[in-house]
């Protein structure tokens, strides 16, 4: 059975990719409260046909990117944004998008969808875990509707400091990055055409997190 929006509309099918780095039960209950008609699988032709992908991501980059390898999902990604094709990376899954990873010592390349590298936070108390607010861009899609002073659910040892990609080309619109700050500043989530991602989890930061992904799924 089709599911369908309230206003009667086909609900937008959404696959959680499953490669065994992520909470797909929770991202997958999240999404289907926004409205979406959600699948948690690893199949390449569902997550390369459905409307958007998300792609979690739990535990160290160089563990995150080598699952993601044998699943195949760097060569879905690639050819879904080759296309146009909505892509959501959240917490680890964000930061595989940049070009490599560095923890305890390991040095491990990303997915390189931006330049960048994932280094340890510099703070008091690491990890960083808990609620804090973010920087969004005043025209940012991902936060539309969302208050200055609402607080997301952040889980994260390491971070990117420096947002270092340049658009040249006028007729491309440059990327929105939202940040946030806990010892020092880092990014918290990037608009990028069909890319965005978060560092903090919406699917744990209540009415907030729901709003966004709401936003989110209403661009698909």
């Amino acid at each position: 059975m089709e599911l369908t929006t309230p206003a009667g509309h086909p609900a937008k099918r959404v696959v959680v990719f499953d490669y065994g780095f992520g909470n797909v039960r929770s991202a997958e209950r999240a999404l289907a409260r926004a409205g979406a008609d959600v699948e948690i699988t690893r199949d390449f032709d569902t997550a390369m046909n459905a409307d958007g992908l998300l792609v979690p991501g739990v535990g160290a980059f160089a563990a995150c990117m080598r699952g993601l390898k044998e699943a195949r999902g760097d060569w879905i990604v690639d050819r879904r944004l080759a296309g146009g094709r909505p892509v959501l990376g959240i917490c680890v899954g964000m930061q595989i998008l940049f070009a490599r990873g560095i923890e305890h010592g390991e040095e491990a390349e990303g997915l390189d969808e931006w330049p960048g590298t994932v280094g340890p936070l510099k703070a008091d108390v690491v990890p960083h875990m808990g609620w804090n607010t973010v920087e969004a861009p005043a025209d940012s899609q991902l936060f539309a509707g969302l208050d200055a002073d609402a607080r997301y659910y952040f889980v994260h040892s390491y971070a990117v400091h420096d947002w270092t990609l340049e658009t040249e080309n006028p007729v491309i619109a440059a990327p929105k990055v939202t940040w946030s700050r806990h010892g020092e500043p880092f990014v918290a989530a990037v608009e990028n055409g069909a890319l965005w991602a978060t560092q903090f989890h919406p699917e744990k930061s209540g009415d907030a997190g729901a709003q966004l992904l709401t936003n989110w799924i209403e661009t698909l």
